[in-house]
């Protein structure tokens, strides 16, 4: 169950282009002189990245596994956008856990949140808290994006820390499935991004593989269909698995079913429930 959670974050992941930020320099020109009465402009104010989702947006999915037609349910918020320092985050929050039958054959709890940059849609922090059974475990990755680099802490009984280094641009699990639904598909087109996770980053290649009809709890949606390849840092498959995600084909951007096959079985993910956030279309 945990596995197929961060499964449904990493399917996502690899279709999210970050631009790097840098501007086109113009051609080098003497400025024209102003007159010492004419006041200067300022600076045009900074605004957030135009996104699908808002405050308060809630995702509820049914997930089936092999022979079980629901085995648990996961939920995805948009808790807030809040204040960071200088800049301003939304707070995101996916929960993860099994039905009642199958938590008395083994307790689990799965949550991840991230806080995602509204003006850059970089992360600034990830973590991801688990239980299984009487182990307990907490992974915070803190990214430090102009540095190319991250710190990350595992806290069990103890706590271990480690420095990172990283490409620009590298997202957490979680905070790729909402950039992505910012991103303009279209068939054909392929993708790939660094995504960092336990300690270490891996990059995903994405392809879009064309739309179609998918059935959830919000109805029949024209989706595009995606499929995503794990690849080590030296460009080989590192996973045979299979992995595909559905993005709706609107103004919502939904992922609206997620597919992994993994060693203990198939995963689906299926769109059962949509709570709109405030300025939601």
């Amino acid at each position: 169950m945990r596995k197929a959670l961060w499964l449904l974050a990493v399917c996502a992941a690899g279709l999210v282009t970050i631009a790097a930020g840098a501007q086109q320099k113009s051609p080098a020109t003497a400025p024209a002189r102003k007159p010492a009465a004419v006041a200067k402009k300022a600076p045009a104010a900074k605004k957030p990245m135009a996104v699908p989702f808002s405050a308060g947006e809630r995702l509820t999915y049914d997930i089936s596994w092999s022979s079980y037609l629901t085995a648990g349910t996961a939920t995805v918020t948009v808790q807030e956008r809040r204040n960071t320092g200088q800049s301003q985050a939304y707070y995101i929050v996916a929960e993860g856990q099994p039905t009642p039958l199958l938590s008395k054959l083994y307790t689990l709890y799965y949550k991840a949140d991230t806080l995602l940059d509204a003006y850059t849609l970089l992360p600034h922090r990830g973590s991801v808290y688990s239980q299984e059974g009487r182990r307990q475990r907490t992974k915070t990755t803190t990214f430090n994006q102009p540095g190319k680099s991250a710190s990350y802490e595992v806290k069990t009984a103890t706590t271990v820390n480690k420095a990172m280094k990283m490409p620009a641009n590298t997202q957490d699990a979680l905070s790729a499935v909402y950039v992505l639904r910012a991103i303009p598909l279209k068939q054909g087109d392929t993708f790939d991004m660094p995504v960092a996770d336990s300690g270490t980053w891996f990059r995903v290649k994405m392809r879009v593989d064309g739309r179609e009809m998918v059935r959830s709890g919000v109805g029949t949606v024209n989706a595009w269909k995606i499929t995503p390849t794990i690849v080590d840092t030296k460009g080989k498959a590192a996973s045979a698995r299979q992995m595909s995600v559905w993005i709706s084909d609107d103004a919502r951007r939904l992922p609206v079913k997620m597919k992994a096959e993994v060693a203990v079985g198939s995963f689906d993910f299926t769109l059962r429930e949509v709570r709109a956030g405030l300025g939601r279309p």
